[in-house]
């Protein structure tokens, strides 16, 4: 009966770790480092073009630095910075995986909600999504009354374009 060698067993962390920046991670590889289970990555590559990690023989996934970095990016979006996956959407349409990575949000989106004035060096389209994500988080009440405000603007518009 073959008993196999006797080393000792590392941790998966401590394999990880000995990598080369470079090396191509598997997919149990990042998600570890993520620290989310393997489906979401596999969920977030249907969401998000960047991330196209290179399938080997029985469909077996190798992520590049550059996926990888995406996919950090992508979970910081999504769980430090409170967007869905529709607002990262928006704000990562059209950039490269180079783009993506290096992508910065000055702040969370609560305390961009109280000072959206204030960004004026932050590109459009980051303020858009930030306001659309910030009003999906409102309160019933909430959108209920800025639903008034915008209506008696529209109200305010009509007066003044009759005048």
């Amino acid at each position: 009966m073959y008993m196999g060698t006797n080393k000792n067993l590392t941790s998966e962390q401590d394999e990880q770790d000995d990598k080369a920046p470079g090396a191509f991670r598997t997919i149990s590889e990042v998600a570890d480092e993520l620290k989310v289970q393997q489906h979401v990555l596999r969920f977030w590559e249907t969401k998000f073009s960047q991330v196209k990690p290179l399938k080997r023989g029985g469909g077996r996934r190798y992520y590049r630095p550059e996926d990888v970095a995406v996919l950090h990016k992508v979970h910081h979006l999504l769980y430090k910075d409170g967007f869905t996956i529709k607002g990262a959407q928006k704000l990562v349409k059209g950039l490269s995986k180079n783009q993506v990575a290096a992508l910065k949000i000055k702040a969370p989106i609560a305390e961009q909600s109280n000072n959206l004035e204030s960004q004026a060096d932050t590109t459009p389209i980051v303020q858009e999504v930030v306001k659309t994500e910030t009003v999906h988080r409102l309160a019933p009440q909430q959108k209920e009354m800025l639903r008034g405000v915008v209506s008696e603007l529209s109200a305010l518009k009509q007066n003044i374009t009759k005048l």
